[in-house]
C-alpha cells in the first residue's frame, strides 16, 4: 500500500555477541528520542473548478511538518511512562498545530499478564483498518483513554475505555461538540485475539459501543449509540499469506438515523524471499442510494436507515489509495455511496536500505445511484501507485512518490468537477527518529 514502509525507520544495529549472561535490567531508564519528519507534495486537478481561463490545470504544493520530542521513562519492567509533545503544521502556516501527542502511564504484572494504561494513547489494532495509528496525516490520531487488559499464552484480551468533555464544570456538561480532539462523546470496545504459535493462525473479534452527540437540530443534546462488531482473521501457511475481515455496523448515527452498514476485505500476499512479494485483495463498503437529478446534483430521498459504512478511527491512507479521495475526504455534501477497492501490488527490496512499492486500484462504487436515463456507471476510476523508501542511517530514512488517477464520469458526478478526470499527485519526505539520551541506574541498595 501507498503509506508502507516510508514511515518505519530500519533498526540497524547490530547487537554484539557475548559468551556470558547478560547482566540484569536496570531499576530505572530514562530516554529522550525526537520524530522529525518532513514532506512535500504536489497535486495536479481534484479541486472544484475546471482550472484558469488558460487552460492550464490547477494545482497545490506545500511543505508541512511534525517535530516531536519523546520523553519516557521506564521502572524494571513493570512500570513506564511516555510524554510526547508535538507540533505540527505547514510551512508558512500562521497557525499550525501544539499538541500532547501522547501522555500515559502503564503498569504490568508480570506473573499474571494483567496491564493497564491511562492518558492519552495511540490505538494500533490487527491491520488497522477500524483502530489504528495513521502518522501519514502528520497529527496521527489519538486517544483519550483508559486500556485494561491480559496478555499470555497466545491470548489477548483488551478494554478500552474513553469519556470525552469540552471542559470541566460547564453548565452544558452533557454536550460534546466537533471542537474536541474526538469525534466521539464515549467509546467502550472490548477486543479479543488468538495468535497459534508461529502465527501460523490468527483470529480477533472487536465490539464497539461509540456514543456521538446528536447533529439533529431538533435534539441537540441527545447522544445517540453506534455498535461495531466483526472479525479479522489471518493465515500464514507458507510463503502465502492470507487475510479477511469482515466488520457490521448498527445502532443509530449521529442524526439519529438507525445504522445498518457493513464491509467485509481480503487479502493475499505471496512471499518467495526476503527481496520482494506481491500481494492482491478486494475491500466492500457498502453505501447509500441517491438520485442524481437533471442539473448532476444530488436530490432528496427518504431512508428509513443509513447504509454507509465507515471505516471509524482506522489508517484509511493504507487502504484505499494514495489519494485519500475515499474515507479520509468526503464526497461533496458528505455524500457516502460506497466503495469497491480492486488493488495488486507488490514490494521489492534490491538492496539492503532500498524497499521499492508499486500498485494499482480499480475503484468503484456499491450503491445504486438514479439518474433520469437509468443508473450511474458504479466504476469510479483507476489508479496507480509508485514509492520508494531508503534508509541510508540508523535512525534517517528518505521516501519519494507519485500517484496518477484516471475518474470516470461518475467520479465526476460526484465531486461536482470535471477536474477529477485526470489527477497527479507526488510527494517526497525525510524521517528522522534519533534516541539522542539515555541513562540508566539501579537503585541504592535499602537497609
Amino acid at each position: 500500500m501507498a503509506a508502507f514502509i516510508i514511515l518505519t525507520t530500519i533498526n540497524l544495529q547490530a547487537q554484539e555477541v557475548i559468551n556470558h549472561d547478560d547482566p540484569p535490567a536496570p531499576d530505572n531508564e530514562f530516554t529522550i528520542g525526537a520524530k522529525l519528519k518532513t514532506r512535500g507534495e504536489i497535486r495536479v486537478g481534484g479541486f472544484d473548478d475546471e482550472g484558469d481561463e488558460s487552460g492550464n490545470d490547477r494545482r497545490a504544493q506545500f511543505i508541512m511538518g511534525q517535530y516531536r520530542i519523546d520523553l519516557g521513562y521506564k521502572r524494571s519492567d513493570w512500570l513506564e511512562i511516555r510524554l510526547s509533545p508535538q507540533f505540527a503544521g505547514v510551512w508558512g502556516q500562521a497557525g499550525g498545530t501544539l499538541s500532547l501527542a501522547e501522555g500515559w502511564l502503564s503498569m504490568k504484572h508480570n506473573k499474571t499478564g494483567l496491564f493497564t494504561k491511562i492518558g492519552r494513547q495511540c490505538f494500533e489494532y490487527d491491520d488497522e483498518r477500524i483502530l489504528g495509528y495513521d502518522d501519514w496525516t502528520m497529527t496521527a490520531p489519538t486517544h483519550d483513554a483508559i486500556k485494561l487488559g491480559y496478555e499470555g499464552y497466545g491470548h489477548k484480551v483488551h478494554i478500552l475505555l474513553a469519556y470525552n468533555q469540552n471542559a470541566e464544570n460547564a453548565e452544558t456538561g452533557v454536550d460534546y461538540y466537533s471542537n474536541g480532539i474526538q469525534p466521539y462523546k464515549t467509546m467502550q470496545t472490548l477486543w479479543y485475539h488468538y495468535n497459534t504459535p508461529k502465527n501460523f493462525f490468527g483470529i480477533s473479534l472487536i465490539g464497539m459501543n461509540i456514543g456521538m452527540q446528536s447533529k439533529n437540530p431538533q435534539f441537540p443534546d441527545k447522544t445517540y449509540y453506534q455498535q461495531l462488531v466483526g472479525t479479522y482473521v489471518t493465515l500464514n501457511p507458507s510463503i502465502v499469506a492470507l487475510e479477511g475481515a469482515f466488520y457490521y455496523q448498527m445502532g443509530k448515527e449521529e442524526h439519529g438515523m438507525p445504522l445498518n452498514a457493513y464491509m467485509g476485505s481480503v487479502k493475499a500476499t505471496v512471499t518467495p524471499n526476503e527481496m520482494y512479494n506481491l500481494y492482491a485483495g478486494y475491500d466492500y463498503l457498502s453505501g447509500d442510494n441517491f438520485p442524481i437529478t437533471v442539473n448532476g446534483g444530488f436530490g432528496l430521498i427518504y431512508h428509513k436507515e443509513a447504509r454507509g459504512f465507515s471505516p471509524l478511527f482506522g489508517s484509511h491512507h493504507e487502504f484505499y489509495g494514495a489519494m485519500d479521495f475515499f474515507y479520509l475526504n468526503s464526497y461533496v455534501h458528505n455524500f457516502s455511496p460506497g466503495l469497491q477497492n480492486l488493488y495488486v501490488g507488490g514490494n521489492v527490496s534490491p538492496v539492503p536500505g532500498l524497499k521499492i512499492n508499486a500498485a494499482y486500484h480499480f475503484y468503484g462504487i456499491t450503491a445504486d445511484l438514479k439518474t433520469g436515463d437509468g443508473y450511474l456507471n458504479k466504476a469510479l476510476g483507476h489508479e496507480v501507485e509508485l514509492n520508494v523508501g531508503y534508509t541510508f542511517a540508523k535512525f534517517v530514512t528518505v521516501g519519494a512518490g507519485y500517484t496518477y488517477m484516471r475518474g470516470t464520469e461518475t467520479m465526476v458526478v460526484l465531486q461536482q468537477s470535471t477536474d477529477y478526470r485526470r489527477l497527479h499527485w507526488g510527494w517526497v519526505m525525510l524521517s528522522v527518529n534519533p534516541t539522542i539520551f539515555t541513562y540508566a541506574w539501579n537503585d541504592k541498595k535499602k537497609l
